[in-house]
């Protein structure tokens, strides 16, 4: 079982969701079919066109849409102007939920790579009426104790990147969080502290997780390289706006309010996010969910293996009415 073929939205547009932000979306596959929401990565990454052939064009009424800040959503966080402010996991709920209602969608299955999962993770606890299915991959869930093995962790097996990387930073501001202090020199008025400030994050970022082809190469363009960095840090410097939880964050607090929505998780086994426990943690705590993991992958969406166990996952939700 492969990918669908390839396919371009019927219906795009713009939608004015205040603050001065206007996001992009569009929709894919059969107009009456069953309604999915795609949610892209990052946070800062931008949706992609592969995404839309994890889903049965036939059966699905496909939505993608561009966070606010990133891709073709408006304005862009890598202007120096661009008020990060208005940008938390909130608004960006909030932005889902007025998309839902412009386009007339009662319930939608949600689909979520990396951040994605977690931002679908929360929207679904809060929104829990409006959330079908759940369908996660590269799970994360926006935790403190994932961006401290994110940022600081994972130098114990990177250590020439990351003594770069936190070389990249002022001596006074190394021994506490690192992505709030990158953060800081990305909101510099000096151009060239902020150029210097991004390449460093996307440096440590390409050393640390095996990327799927593109990925890396995508960290070359300096304006997503500046908006993706701006806006990761930004998100990783303050808890990604989740509100205060136990230890473990609010998101793995709050799983038992998932029951009734079915879910898959579909995890690769190399993916350092595992080294927490975080999806086998949320798995046992989330009654009716499904954990796949696929041996020999790290955290990529494109790997062969992970996108079969996707689209099987979306194929039996397709049935699922």
């Amino acid at each position: 079982m492969g990918l669908y073929p390839e396919i371009e939205p019927y219906e795009q547009g713009m939608l004015d969701v205040g603050d001065g932000n206007s996001v992009y979306w569009e929709t894919c596959g059969n107009p009456r079919g069953k309604p999915a929401l795609v949610l892209h990565g990052g946070p800062g990454s931008g949706s992609s066109p592969y995404f839309r052939r994890f889903f049965d064009p036939d059966a699905y009424r496909i939505v993608l849409l561009d966070q606010r800040g990133c891709g073709r959503s408006t304005p862009h966080a890598s202007a120096y102007d661009t008020d990060m402010s208005v940008n938390t996991t909130a608004h960006v709920m909030a932005d889902l939920e007025l998309l839902r209602r412009h386009l007339g969608i009662e319930r939608w299955l949600v689909w979520g790579v990396s951040w994605g999962s977690a931002l679908g993770l929360r929207y679904a606890q809060t929104h829990p009426g409006v959330v079908s299915e759940l369908v996660l991959t590269g799970v994360a869930t926006g935790s403190d104790p994932e961006v401290a093995l994110l940022t600081r962790g994972l130098g114990m097996i990177f250590p020439e990147a990351y003594e770069r990387f936190v070389g990249g930073l002022p001596v006074g501001e190394r021994g506490g969080n690192l992505a709030a202090a990158y953060n800081r020199l990305l909101e510099s008025p000096d151009p060239a502290v902020r150029e210097r400030a991004a390449r460093g994050w996307t440096d440590w970022e390409t050393a640390t997780i095996p990327a799927p082809p593109g990925s890396v190469a995508r960290f070359e363009d300096p304006v997503f390289r500046m908006g993706f960095a701006r806006t990761v840090t930004h998100y990783f410097g303050n808890g990604h706006f989740m509100g205060e939880g136990d230890e473990a964050g609010v998101v793995l607090r709050d799983a038992p309010a998932l029951k009734g929505i079915p879910g898959t998780l579909v995890q690769g086994g190399l993916d350092f996010g595992n080294l927490l426990g975080i999806v086998w943690r949320l798995h046992h705590a989330w009654p009716g969910s499904e954990l796949v993991v696929v041996d020999e992958v790290g955290h990529n969406a494109g790997a062969p293996d992970i996108a079969e166990m996707l689209v099987a996952a979306t194929d039996k939700y397709a049935r699922r009415r």
